[in-house]
């Protein structure tokens, strides 16, 4: 099997998606499958892919999510590199004195002529200019001056419409601080006087609202007025430029839509007008379970750091299920056997069944889920907790169960029983010694450390036309050992009875001969 094919094992996660184990998470406290659907994306830091420079969330969202020392091509999207070339100088020495201000005008002080010698040492002074190594675009093509600094300082092309996006931003920032205005109001409002004479130290609004009726001033505080002047439409439209219908058009000199959506504020229509971009950052995001708001993906902070601090990918906790080949051509109505490798992640046994219907749930992960509804939000603040806020973490979303879209189109032969896959160990596969044979049931062709090979027995559907994908499907039933508990009063490793719906794509059908 080619990487760049798709995979034909796929499992379904807990909200009827399927995907393939590499793209699957495992949360260790439901203990359930997770998509990218099923988990909350967060940001954890910026940096830029060019320099390696930490950005913290502020600055980075002052700076537009832009870094302030690379830049990209504009017409290849590289990263310029700044180059340096060297410009004479001339000395001041050189130059005509003028006269001195505190001379008298009146004075013929005759003027101080220039050397007519040449300097001895000649001065010079280092220039930079940004150049791309792949296309040779420099900044000297569109007209930018040379900079003295190598970094921070090319100027930026401004946006035409600059001035409407700065008055769009002033709109909603006084839009939403309006709303935060009455919100705070109503909220107080609705808050009960816990004492008859409220205290001047308190902060609650009250103290505000006391000395404004002393003073002899409205109650209420002035709110913030957001005035815009609205868009309006117009039908005038530029018009093109004399020359477009006599002089030949030069492809070269006309930019592509890549090199246009690359700058939107302006769009250049020409290949001379395109400015050097500032360099998009990338950011290092973590993963977070929608249901338990455990994390399951959390990267490390450094920028040079590859590796994770919490990695839950479902590979590493679910069994991974290889299709290796078909014994028979595929047929319609005609019985077959499939060969599928079956491996063990985990440090403990597993003990795994194929079943056709679905198995009933695990009591014990339905008891916990239960503990964890049940359990009361604490409030620090009985006026918080009269109006309704709570402190506490609560679950942001409700698993709703749906079923898997896809459909198998193949019965399965279930296997006479279930078997053990044995745990990981890495030390047996540099060991020599030669492993002893047991007794395994017939569906098993071969045991090798944390792997087993079985032979699977199904048959296509007879309705199936000719080059129709044969999907087989079925439940895994499978033994977890799992080390984390939500409960307090646990602390030794519990074991689950989970199952996961699996999704195997066998091939085509032969063509049916006419």
């Amino acid at each position: 099997m080619s990487f760049m094919q798709p995979s034909p094992v796929k499992y379904a996660c807990s909200c009827g998606i399927l995907n393939p184990i590499n793209m699957l998470f495992f949360c260790r406290h439901c203990p359930k499958l997770r998509c990218g659907f099923c988990v909350t994306h967060e940001i954890e830091s910026h940096f830029c892919s060019n320099c390696l420079e930490n950005i913290p969330s502020t600055e980075a969202r002052h700076k537009k999510n832009c870094c302030a020392n690379c830049f990209d091509c504009p017409c290849c999207q590289h990263t310029l590199s700044a180059r340096a070339s060297t410009v004479p100088v001339v000395r001041k020495s050189e130059e005509a004195k003028e006269p001195k201000d505190g001379e008298s005008k009146g004075e013929a002080s005759p003027p101080v002529p220039a050397s007519s010698k040449p300097s001895a040492v000649p001065t010079t002074k280092k220039m930079y200019y940004l150049s791309c190594l792949s296309c040779r675009w420099t900044t000297r093509d569109v007209g930018i001056p040379d900079q003295g600094v190598a970094t921070g300082t090319w100027p930026d092309n401004e946006c035409l419409y600059q001035a409407r996006f700065n008055a769009l931003v002033e709109y909603f920032q006084a839009v939403v601080l309006q709303e935060k205005q009455e919100k705070l109001e109503f909220m107080r409002r609705k808050a009960p006087k816990q004492h008859k004479f409220p205290s001047l130290t308190d902060r609650t609004g009250l103290t505000v609202s006391l000395i404004r009726r002393q003073i002899g001033w409205n109650d209420k505080a002035p709110k913030a007025k957001a005035v815009i002047a609205p868009a309006e439409a117009t039908a005038e439209v530029e018009g093109l430029p004399e020359n477009i219908f006599t002089e030949p058009l030069n492809l070269r000199n006309v930019t592509t839509i890549t090199q246009r959506h690359s700058q939107p504020a302006d769009q250049p229509t020409a290949v001379g007008s395109l400015y050097p971009q500032r360099r998009s950052l990338w950011i290092k995001r973590s993963l977070r379970c929608r249901q338990c708001e455990h994390n399951l993906i959390k990267p490390e902070y450094h920028p040079t750091s590859i590796k994770y601090r919490i990695q839950h990918f479902a590979s590493y906790h679910v069994p991974e299920v290889v299709m290796v080949r078909c014994e028979q051509p595929l047929v319609a109505g005609k019985s077959n056997a499939i060969l599928l490798k079956l491996t063990n992640p985990t440090i403990y046994d597993m003990t795994i069944r194929l079943l056709t219907a679905s198995p009933p749930d695990d009591p014990q992960l339905s008891t916990e889920a239960t503990r964890v509804a049940k359990e009361e939000p604490i409030s620090s603040s009985p006026l918080l907790k009269a109006v309704g806020i709570t402190l506490s973490r609560q679950n942001s979303t409700r698993e709703v169960k749906r079923d898997v879209i896809d459909v198998s189109n193949a019965e399965i032969v279930p296997l006479e029983s279930e078997f053990v896959l044995n745990q990981r160990d890495d030390s047996k596969e540099f060991d020599e010694d030669v492993q002893l044979s047991t007794e395994e049931p017939k569906f098993i062709v071969w045991r090798k450390g944390n792997k087993v090979l079985l032979r699977l027995q199904f048959t296509p559907a007879d309705e199936l036309p000719g080059l129709a994908d044969v999907i087989l499907g079925f439940y895994m039933q499978y033994t977890y050992v799992n080390t984390v508990n939500n409960a307090q009063e646990k602390r030794e490793p519990t074991t689950h009875v989970l199952h996961s719906r699996v999704f195997i794509t066998a091939g085509a059908t032969e063509q049916k001969a006419n």
